[in-house]
């Protein structure tokens, strides 16, 4: 899966195309023609909802849409930022009212977005996404995650429903100078990562930060440990929610018994699931910590807080030569909402902060450029780290999509699983099963 997108700029074109987007019954669709230039739609206010709350992504966007106004007076940008947890919540009720706001950033999942399309309440972007020639630069590999037929039921096919600004991947965090004092090199193999765990204990250090009151976070763990005993394509089936895989099996039955093992060497923060995300990251960013398993997406904050200190790697294979599994994708891609007041404006704003100039102020500010990654000069130290970790994932058609996306209720079942299975609440069989009972309701046999 080749996600590093090519260099061709976006094409500005004054009007567009006709109609081809499938449209649900009662649901959005785009128009028949559509303008790109901005500057003629008169004036426009666009009310934004985004998750980009943390360091470096809130810099990114508030940069972004200073520029944006600049060059674009006529269309001014009311932003609400949420944390990704908020934004989930209050969205799904948000695009019901009446005050719906024209862009959101929406979970690709099928709880999130799948829902939103199924019930009409996003836009298909592919008119714009002709005008724009947003093909050129962000392959089929990427927009797959934000497509879905019209009934809301297929995922990875049909429809463009949003784009995302930067790619992800799952990795490990470890404090350089902790690791160093232990006696420990970054590890090359799975074997010597859990050698460095036990040995990180015994120690005095604390092994791994975790902050799992939120849910989610347990997820990335898991998919983690999965990663390294499931085949990919079975992982992929899971995922996307599609007939043809099984949770009960002993491979997923094994990556369970393994995260319960770490839990029973107190390999993880005393209190985890009553920890909230942001605070154990902040933890291991102050020091606290030898590893900590999340995504590229902290990338600036975790440079800020510990500079030199903090290195970032691919979870290792069961072999140094093992082609790498790797839990990743895109973030939140930008939608349109069905209740957007000015269409063309909305789309002018999502072409905008997803151009190649915005790729630029992307990785200036410590993010992950989606596109046009292989043309960004990193930063040395950490950001130097993920983008090498990210082209080494992609390069290698390494990625596999996040578990939560598998059915619309899987983001629910899996993190309360999850809770369930680190107290020792359930067995890795009873995770297992309960996972499949949601699985094979939705996707069959």
């Amino acid at each position: 899966m080749k996600v590093v997108a090519l260099a061709a700029a976006a094409l500005l074109l004054a009007t567009a195309c006709t109609p081809g987007s499938e449209t649900p019954e009662g649901g959005a669709s785009a128009p028949s023609t559509v303008k790109t230039d901005a500057a003629s739609l008169g004036d426009v206010s666009l009310t934004v909802w985004d998750q980009e709350v943390r360091g470096g992504q809130a810099a990114q966007m508030a940069e972004l849409i200073k520029q944006f106004e600049a060059k674009y007076p006529n269309i001014k940008i009311k932003r609400v930022s949420r944390s990704f947890d908020d934004l989930k919540t209050q969205l799904r009720l948000a695009l019901t009212g009446n005050d719906a706001p024209d862009v959101v950033q929406a979970n690709n999942g099928r709880s999130d977005m799948g829902e939103f399309v199924k019930a009409g309440q996003l836009v298909p972007l592919d008119e714009w996404a002709k005008a724009y020639d947003w093909g050129s630069r962000y392959p089929a590999s990427v927009m797959q995650y934000s497509r879905y037929s019209a009934d809301g039921k297929t995922f990875g096919e049909g429809n463009l429903y949003g784009l995302p600004q930067v790619g992800e991947v799952v990795g490990l965090y470890y404090n350089k100078d902790k690791l160093s004092k232990l006696g420990i090199q970054p590890p090359t193999t799975w074997a010597e990562f859990e050698d460095a765990l036990a040995k990180a204990k015994a120690g005095g250090e604390l092994p791994m930060q975790l902050g799992n009151l939120d849910k989610w976070p347990a997820i990335h763990v898991f998919g983690t440990v999965q990663d390294k005993t499931t085949p990919a394509d079975q992982i992929t089936t899971l995922a996307f929610g599609r007939p043809g895989a099984s949770w009960k099996t002993p491979e997923n039955t094994k990556a369970a018994e393994n995260l319960v093992s770490w839990v029973d060497k107190g390999y993880f923060n005393n209190g985890f699931n009553g920890q909230g995300y942001d605070p154990a990251w902040q933890d291991f960013g102050k020091g606290n910590g030898v590893f900590l398993i999340a995504g590229t997406w902290l990338q600036a904050d975790l440079q800020k807080a510990l500079g030199a200190k903090v290195g970032f790697m691919l979870p290792p294979g069961t072999d140094a030569s093992a082609k790498p599994v790797i839990t990743g994708g895109t973030g939140l891609p930008f939608a349109m909402t069905n209740k957007a007041k000015n269409k063309d404006a909305a789309a002018a704003y999502i072409n905008f902060i997803t151009s190649p100039d915005a790729m630029k102020v992307l990785t200036a500010t410590g993010n992950l450029p989606i596109a046009d990654t292989g043309q960004q000069q990193a930063p040395a130290g950490l950001a130097k780290d993920v983008f090498a970790a990210f082209g080494t994932a992609v390069d290698q058609e390494g990625l596999v999509p996040y578990l939560d996306y598998a059915t619309p209720t899987m983001y629910d079942t899996l993190g309360a699983a999850l809770q369930d299975l680190m107290a020792k609440k359930a067995t890795p069989q009873q995770f297992v099963d309960k996972l499949e009972a949601d699985y094979s309701k939705f996707a069959g046999k």
